[in-house]
């Protein structure tokens, strides 16, 4: 098979393979590196914006750094999705999988879920895991679960509430509606 070796891994390229657990650790970091970054930004902005300094300009380049975080956010999740393919002896062209809506969902699951190539492909050796990225990438795929159940209770149990408090009212004007 002729392939490249790598002899060092860096992570941040998207030469190479992403085992399961790698790919969700790192996409977990990304994420949480992105979102200090973004709150960092957003209390430096609240607390230039509106004063009359020579600073009423943040806003704009706050929001101009966001963009640009954005950007390399999406870099790099394009990149792990790509070393993720590889690890499957696919493609990174599939990673474009992810802008498409719906499918986005299916696919990431697909990538989470499916078990890469053993040994060496076309996109080089099997990379080993390390010992961080299985924990981080435990903690990230128990969190998606836990994360989807809290959103829905916390949609649900307000509704419930509400449907509870509207039962007993149209109750209370039944009564008084029969009372009379």
């Amino acid at each position: 098979m002729n392939s490249p070796i790598q002899t060092i891994d860096k992570p941040l390229s998207p030469k190479g393979r992403f085992g399961r657990l790698a790919y969700a650790a790192w996409s977990f970091l990304s994420a949480i590196v992105f979102c200090i970054v973004i709150f960092i930004l957003a209390f430096i902005a609240s607390l230039f914006s509106g004063n009359g300094s020579e600073f009423s300009d943040f806003p704009f380049i706050a929001i101009l750094l966001f963009i640009i975080l954005y950007i390399g956010f999406l870099y790099f999740s394009f990149v792990f999705t790509i070393r993720r393919l590889h690890d499957r002896n696919q493609t990174g062209w599939l990673s474009l999988l992810i802008v498409v809506p719906l499918l986005n969902l299916i696919f990431l699951i697909y990538l989470f879920c499916a078990k890469g190539t053993e040994g060496e492909n076309l996109y080089g050796p099997s990379r080993s895991t390390a010992g961080w990225e299985k924990v981080l990438g435990w903690i990230y795929i128990i969190l998606i679960p836990l994360l989807l159940v809290f959103g829905l209770a916390a949609n649900a149990i307000p509704a419930y509430q509400d449907y509870i408090e509207r039962s007993q009212q149209i109750q209370m004007e039944y009564q008084q509606y029969d009372a009379e």
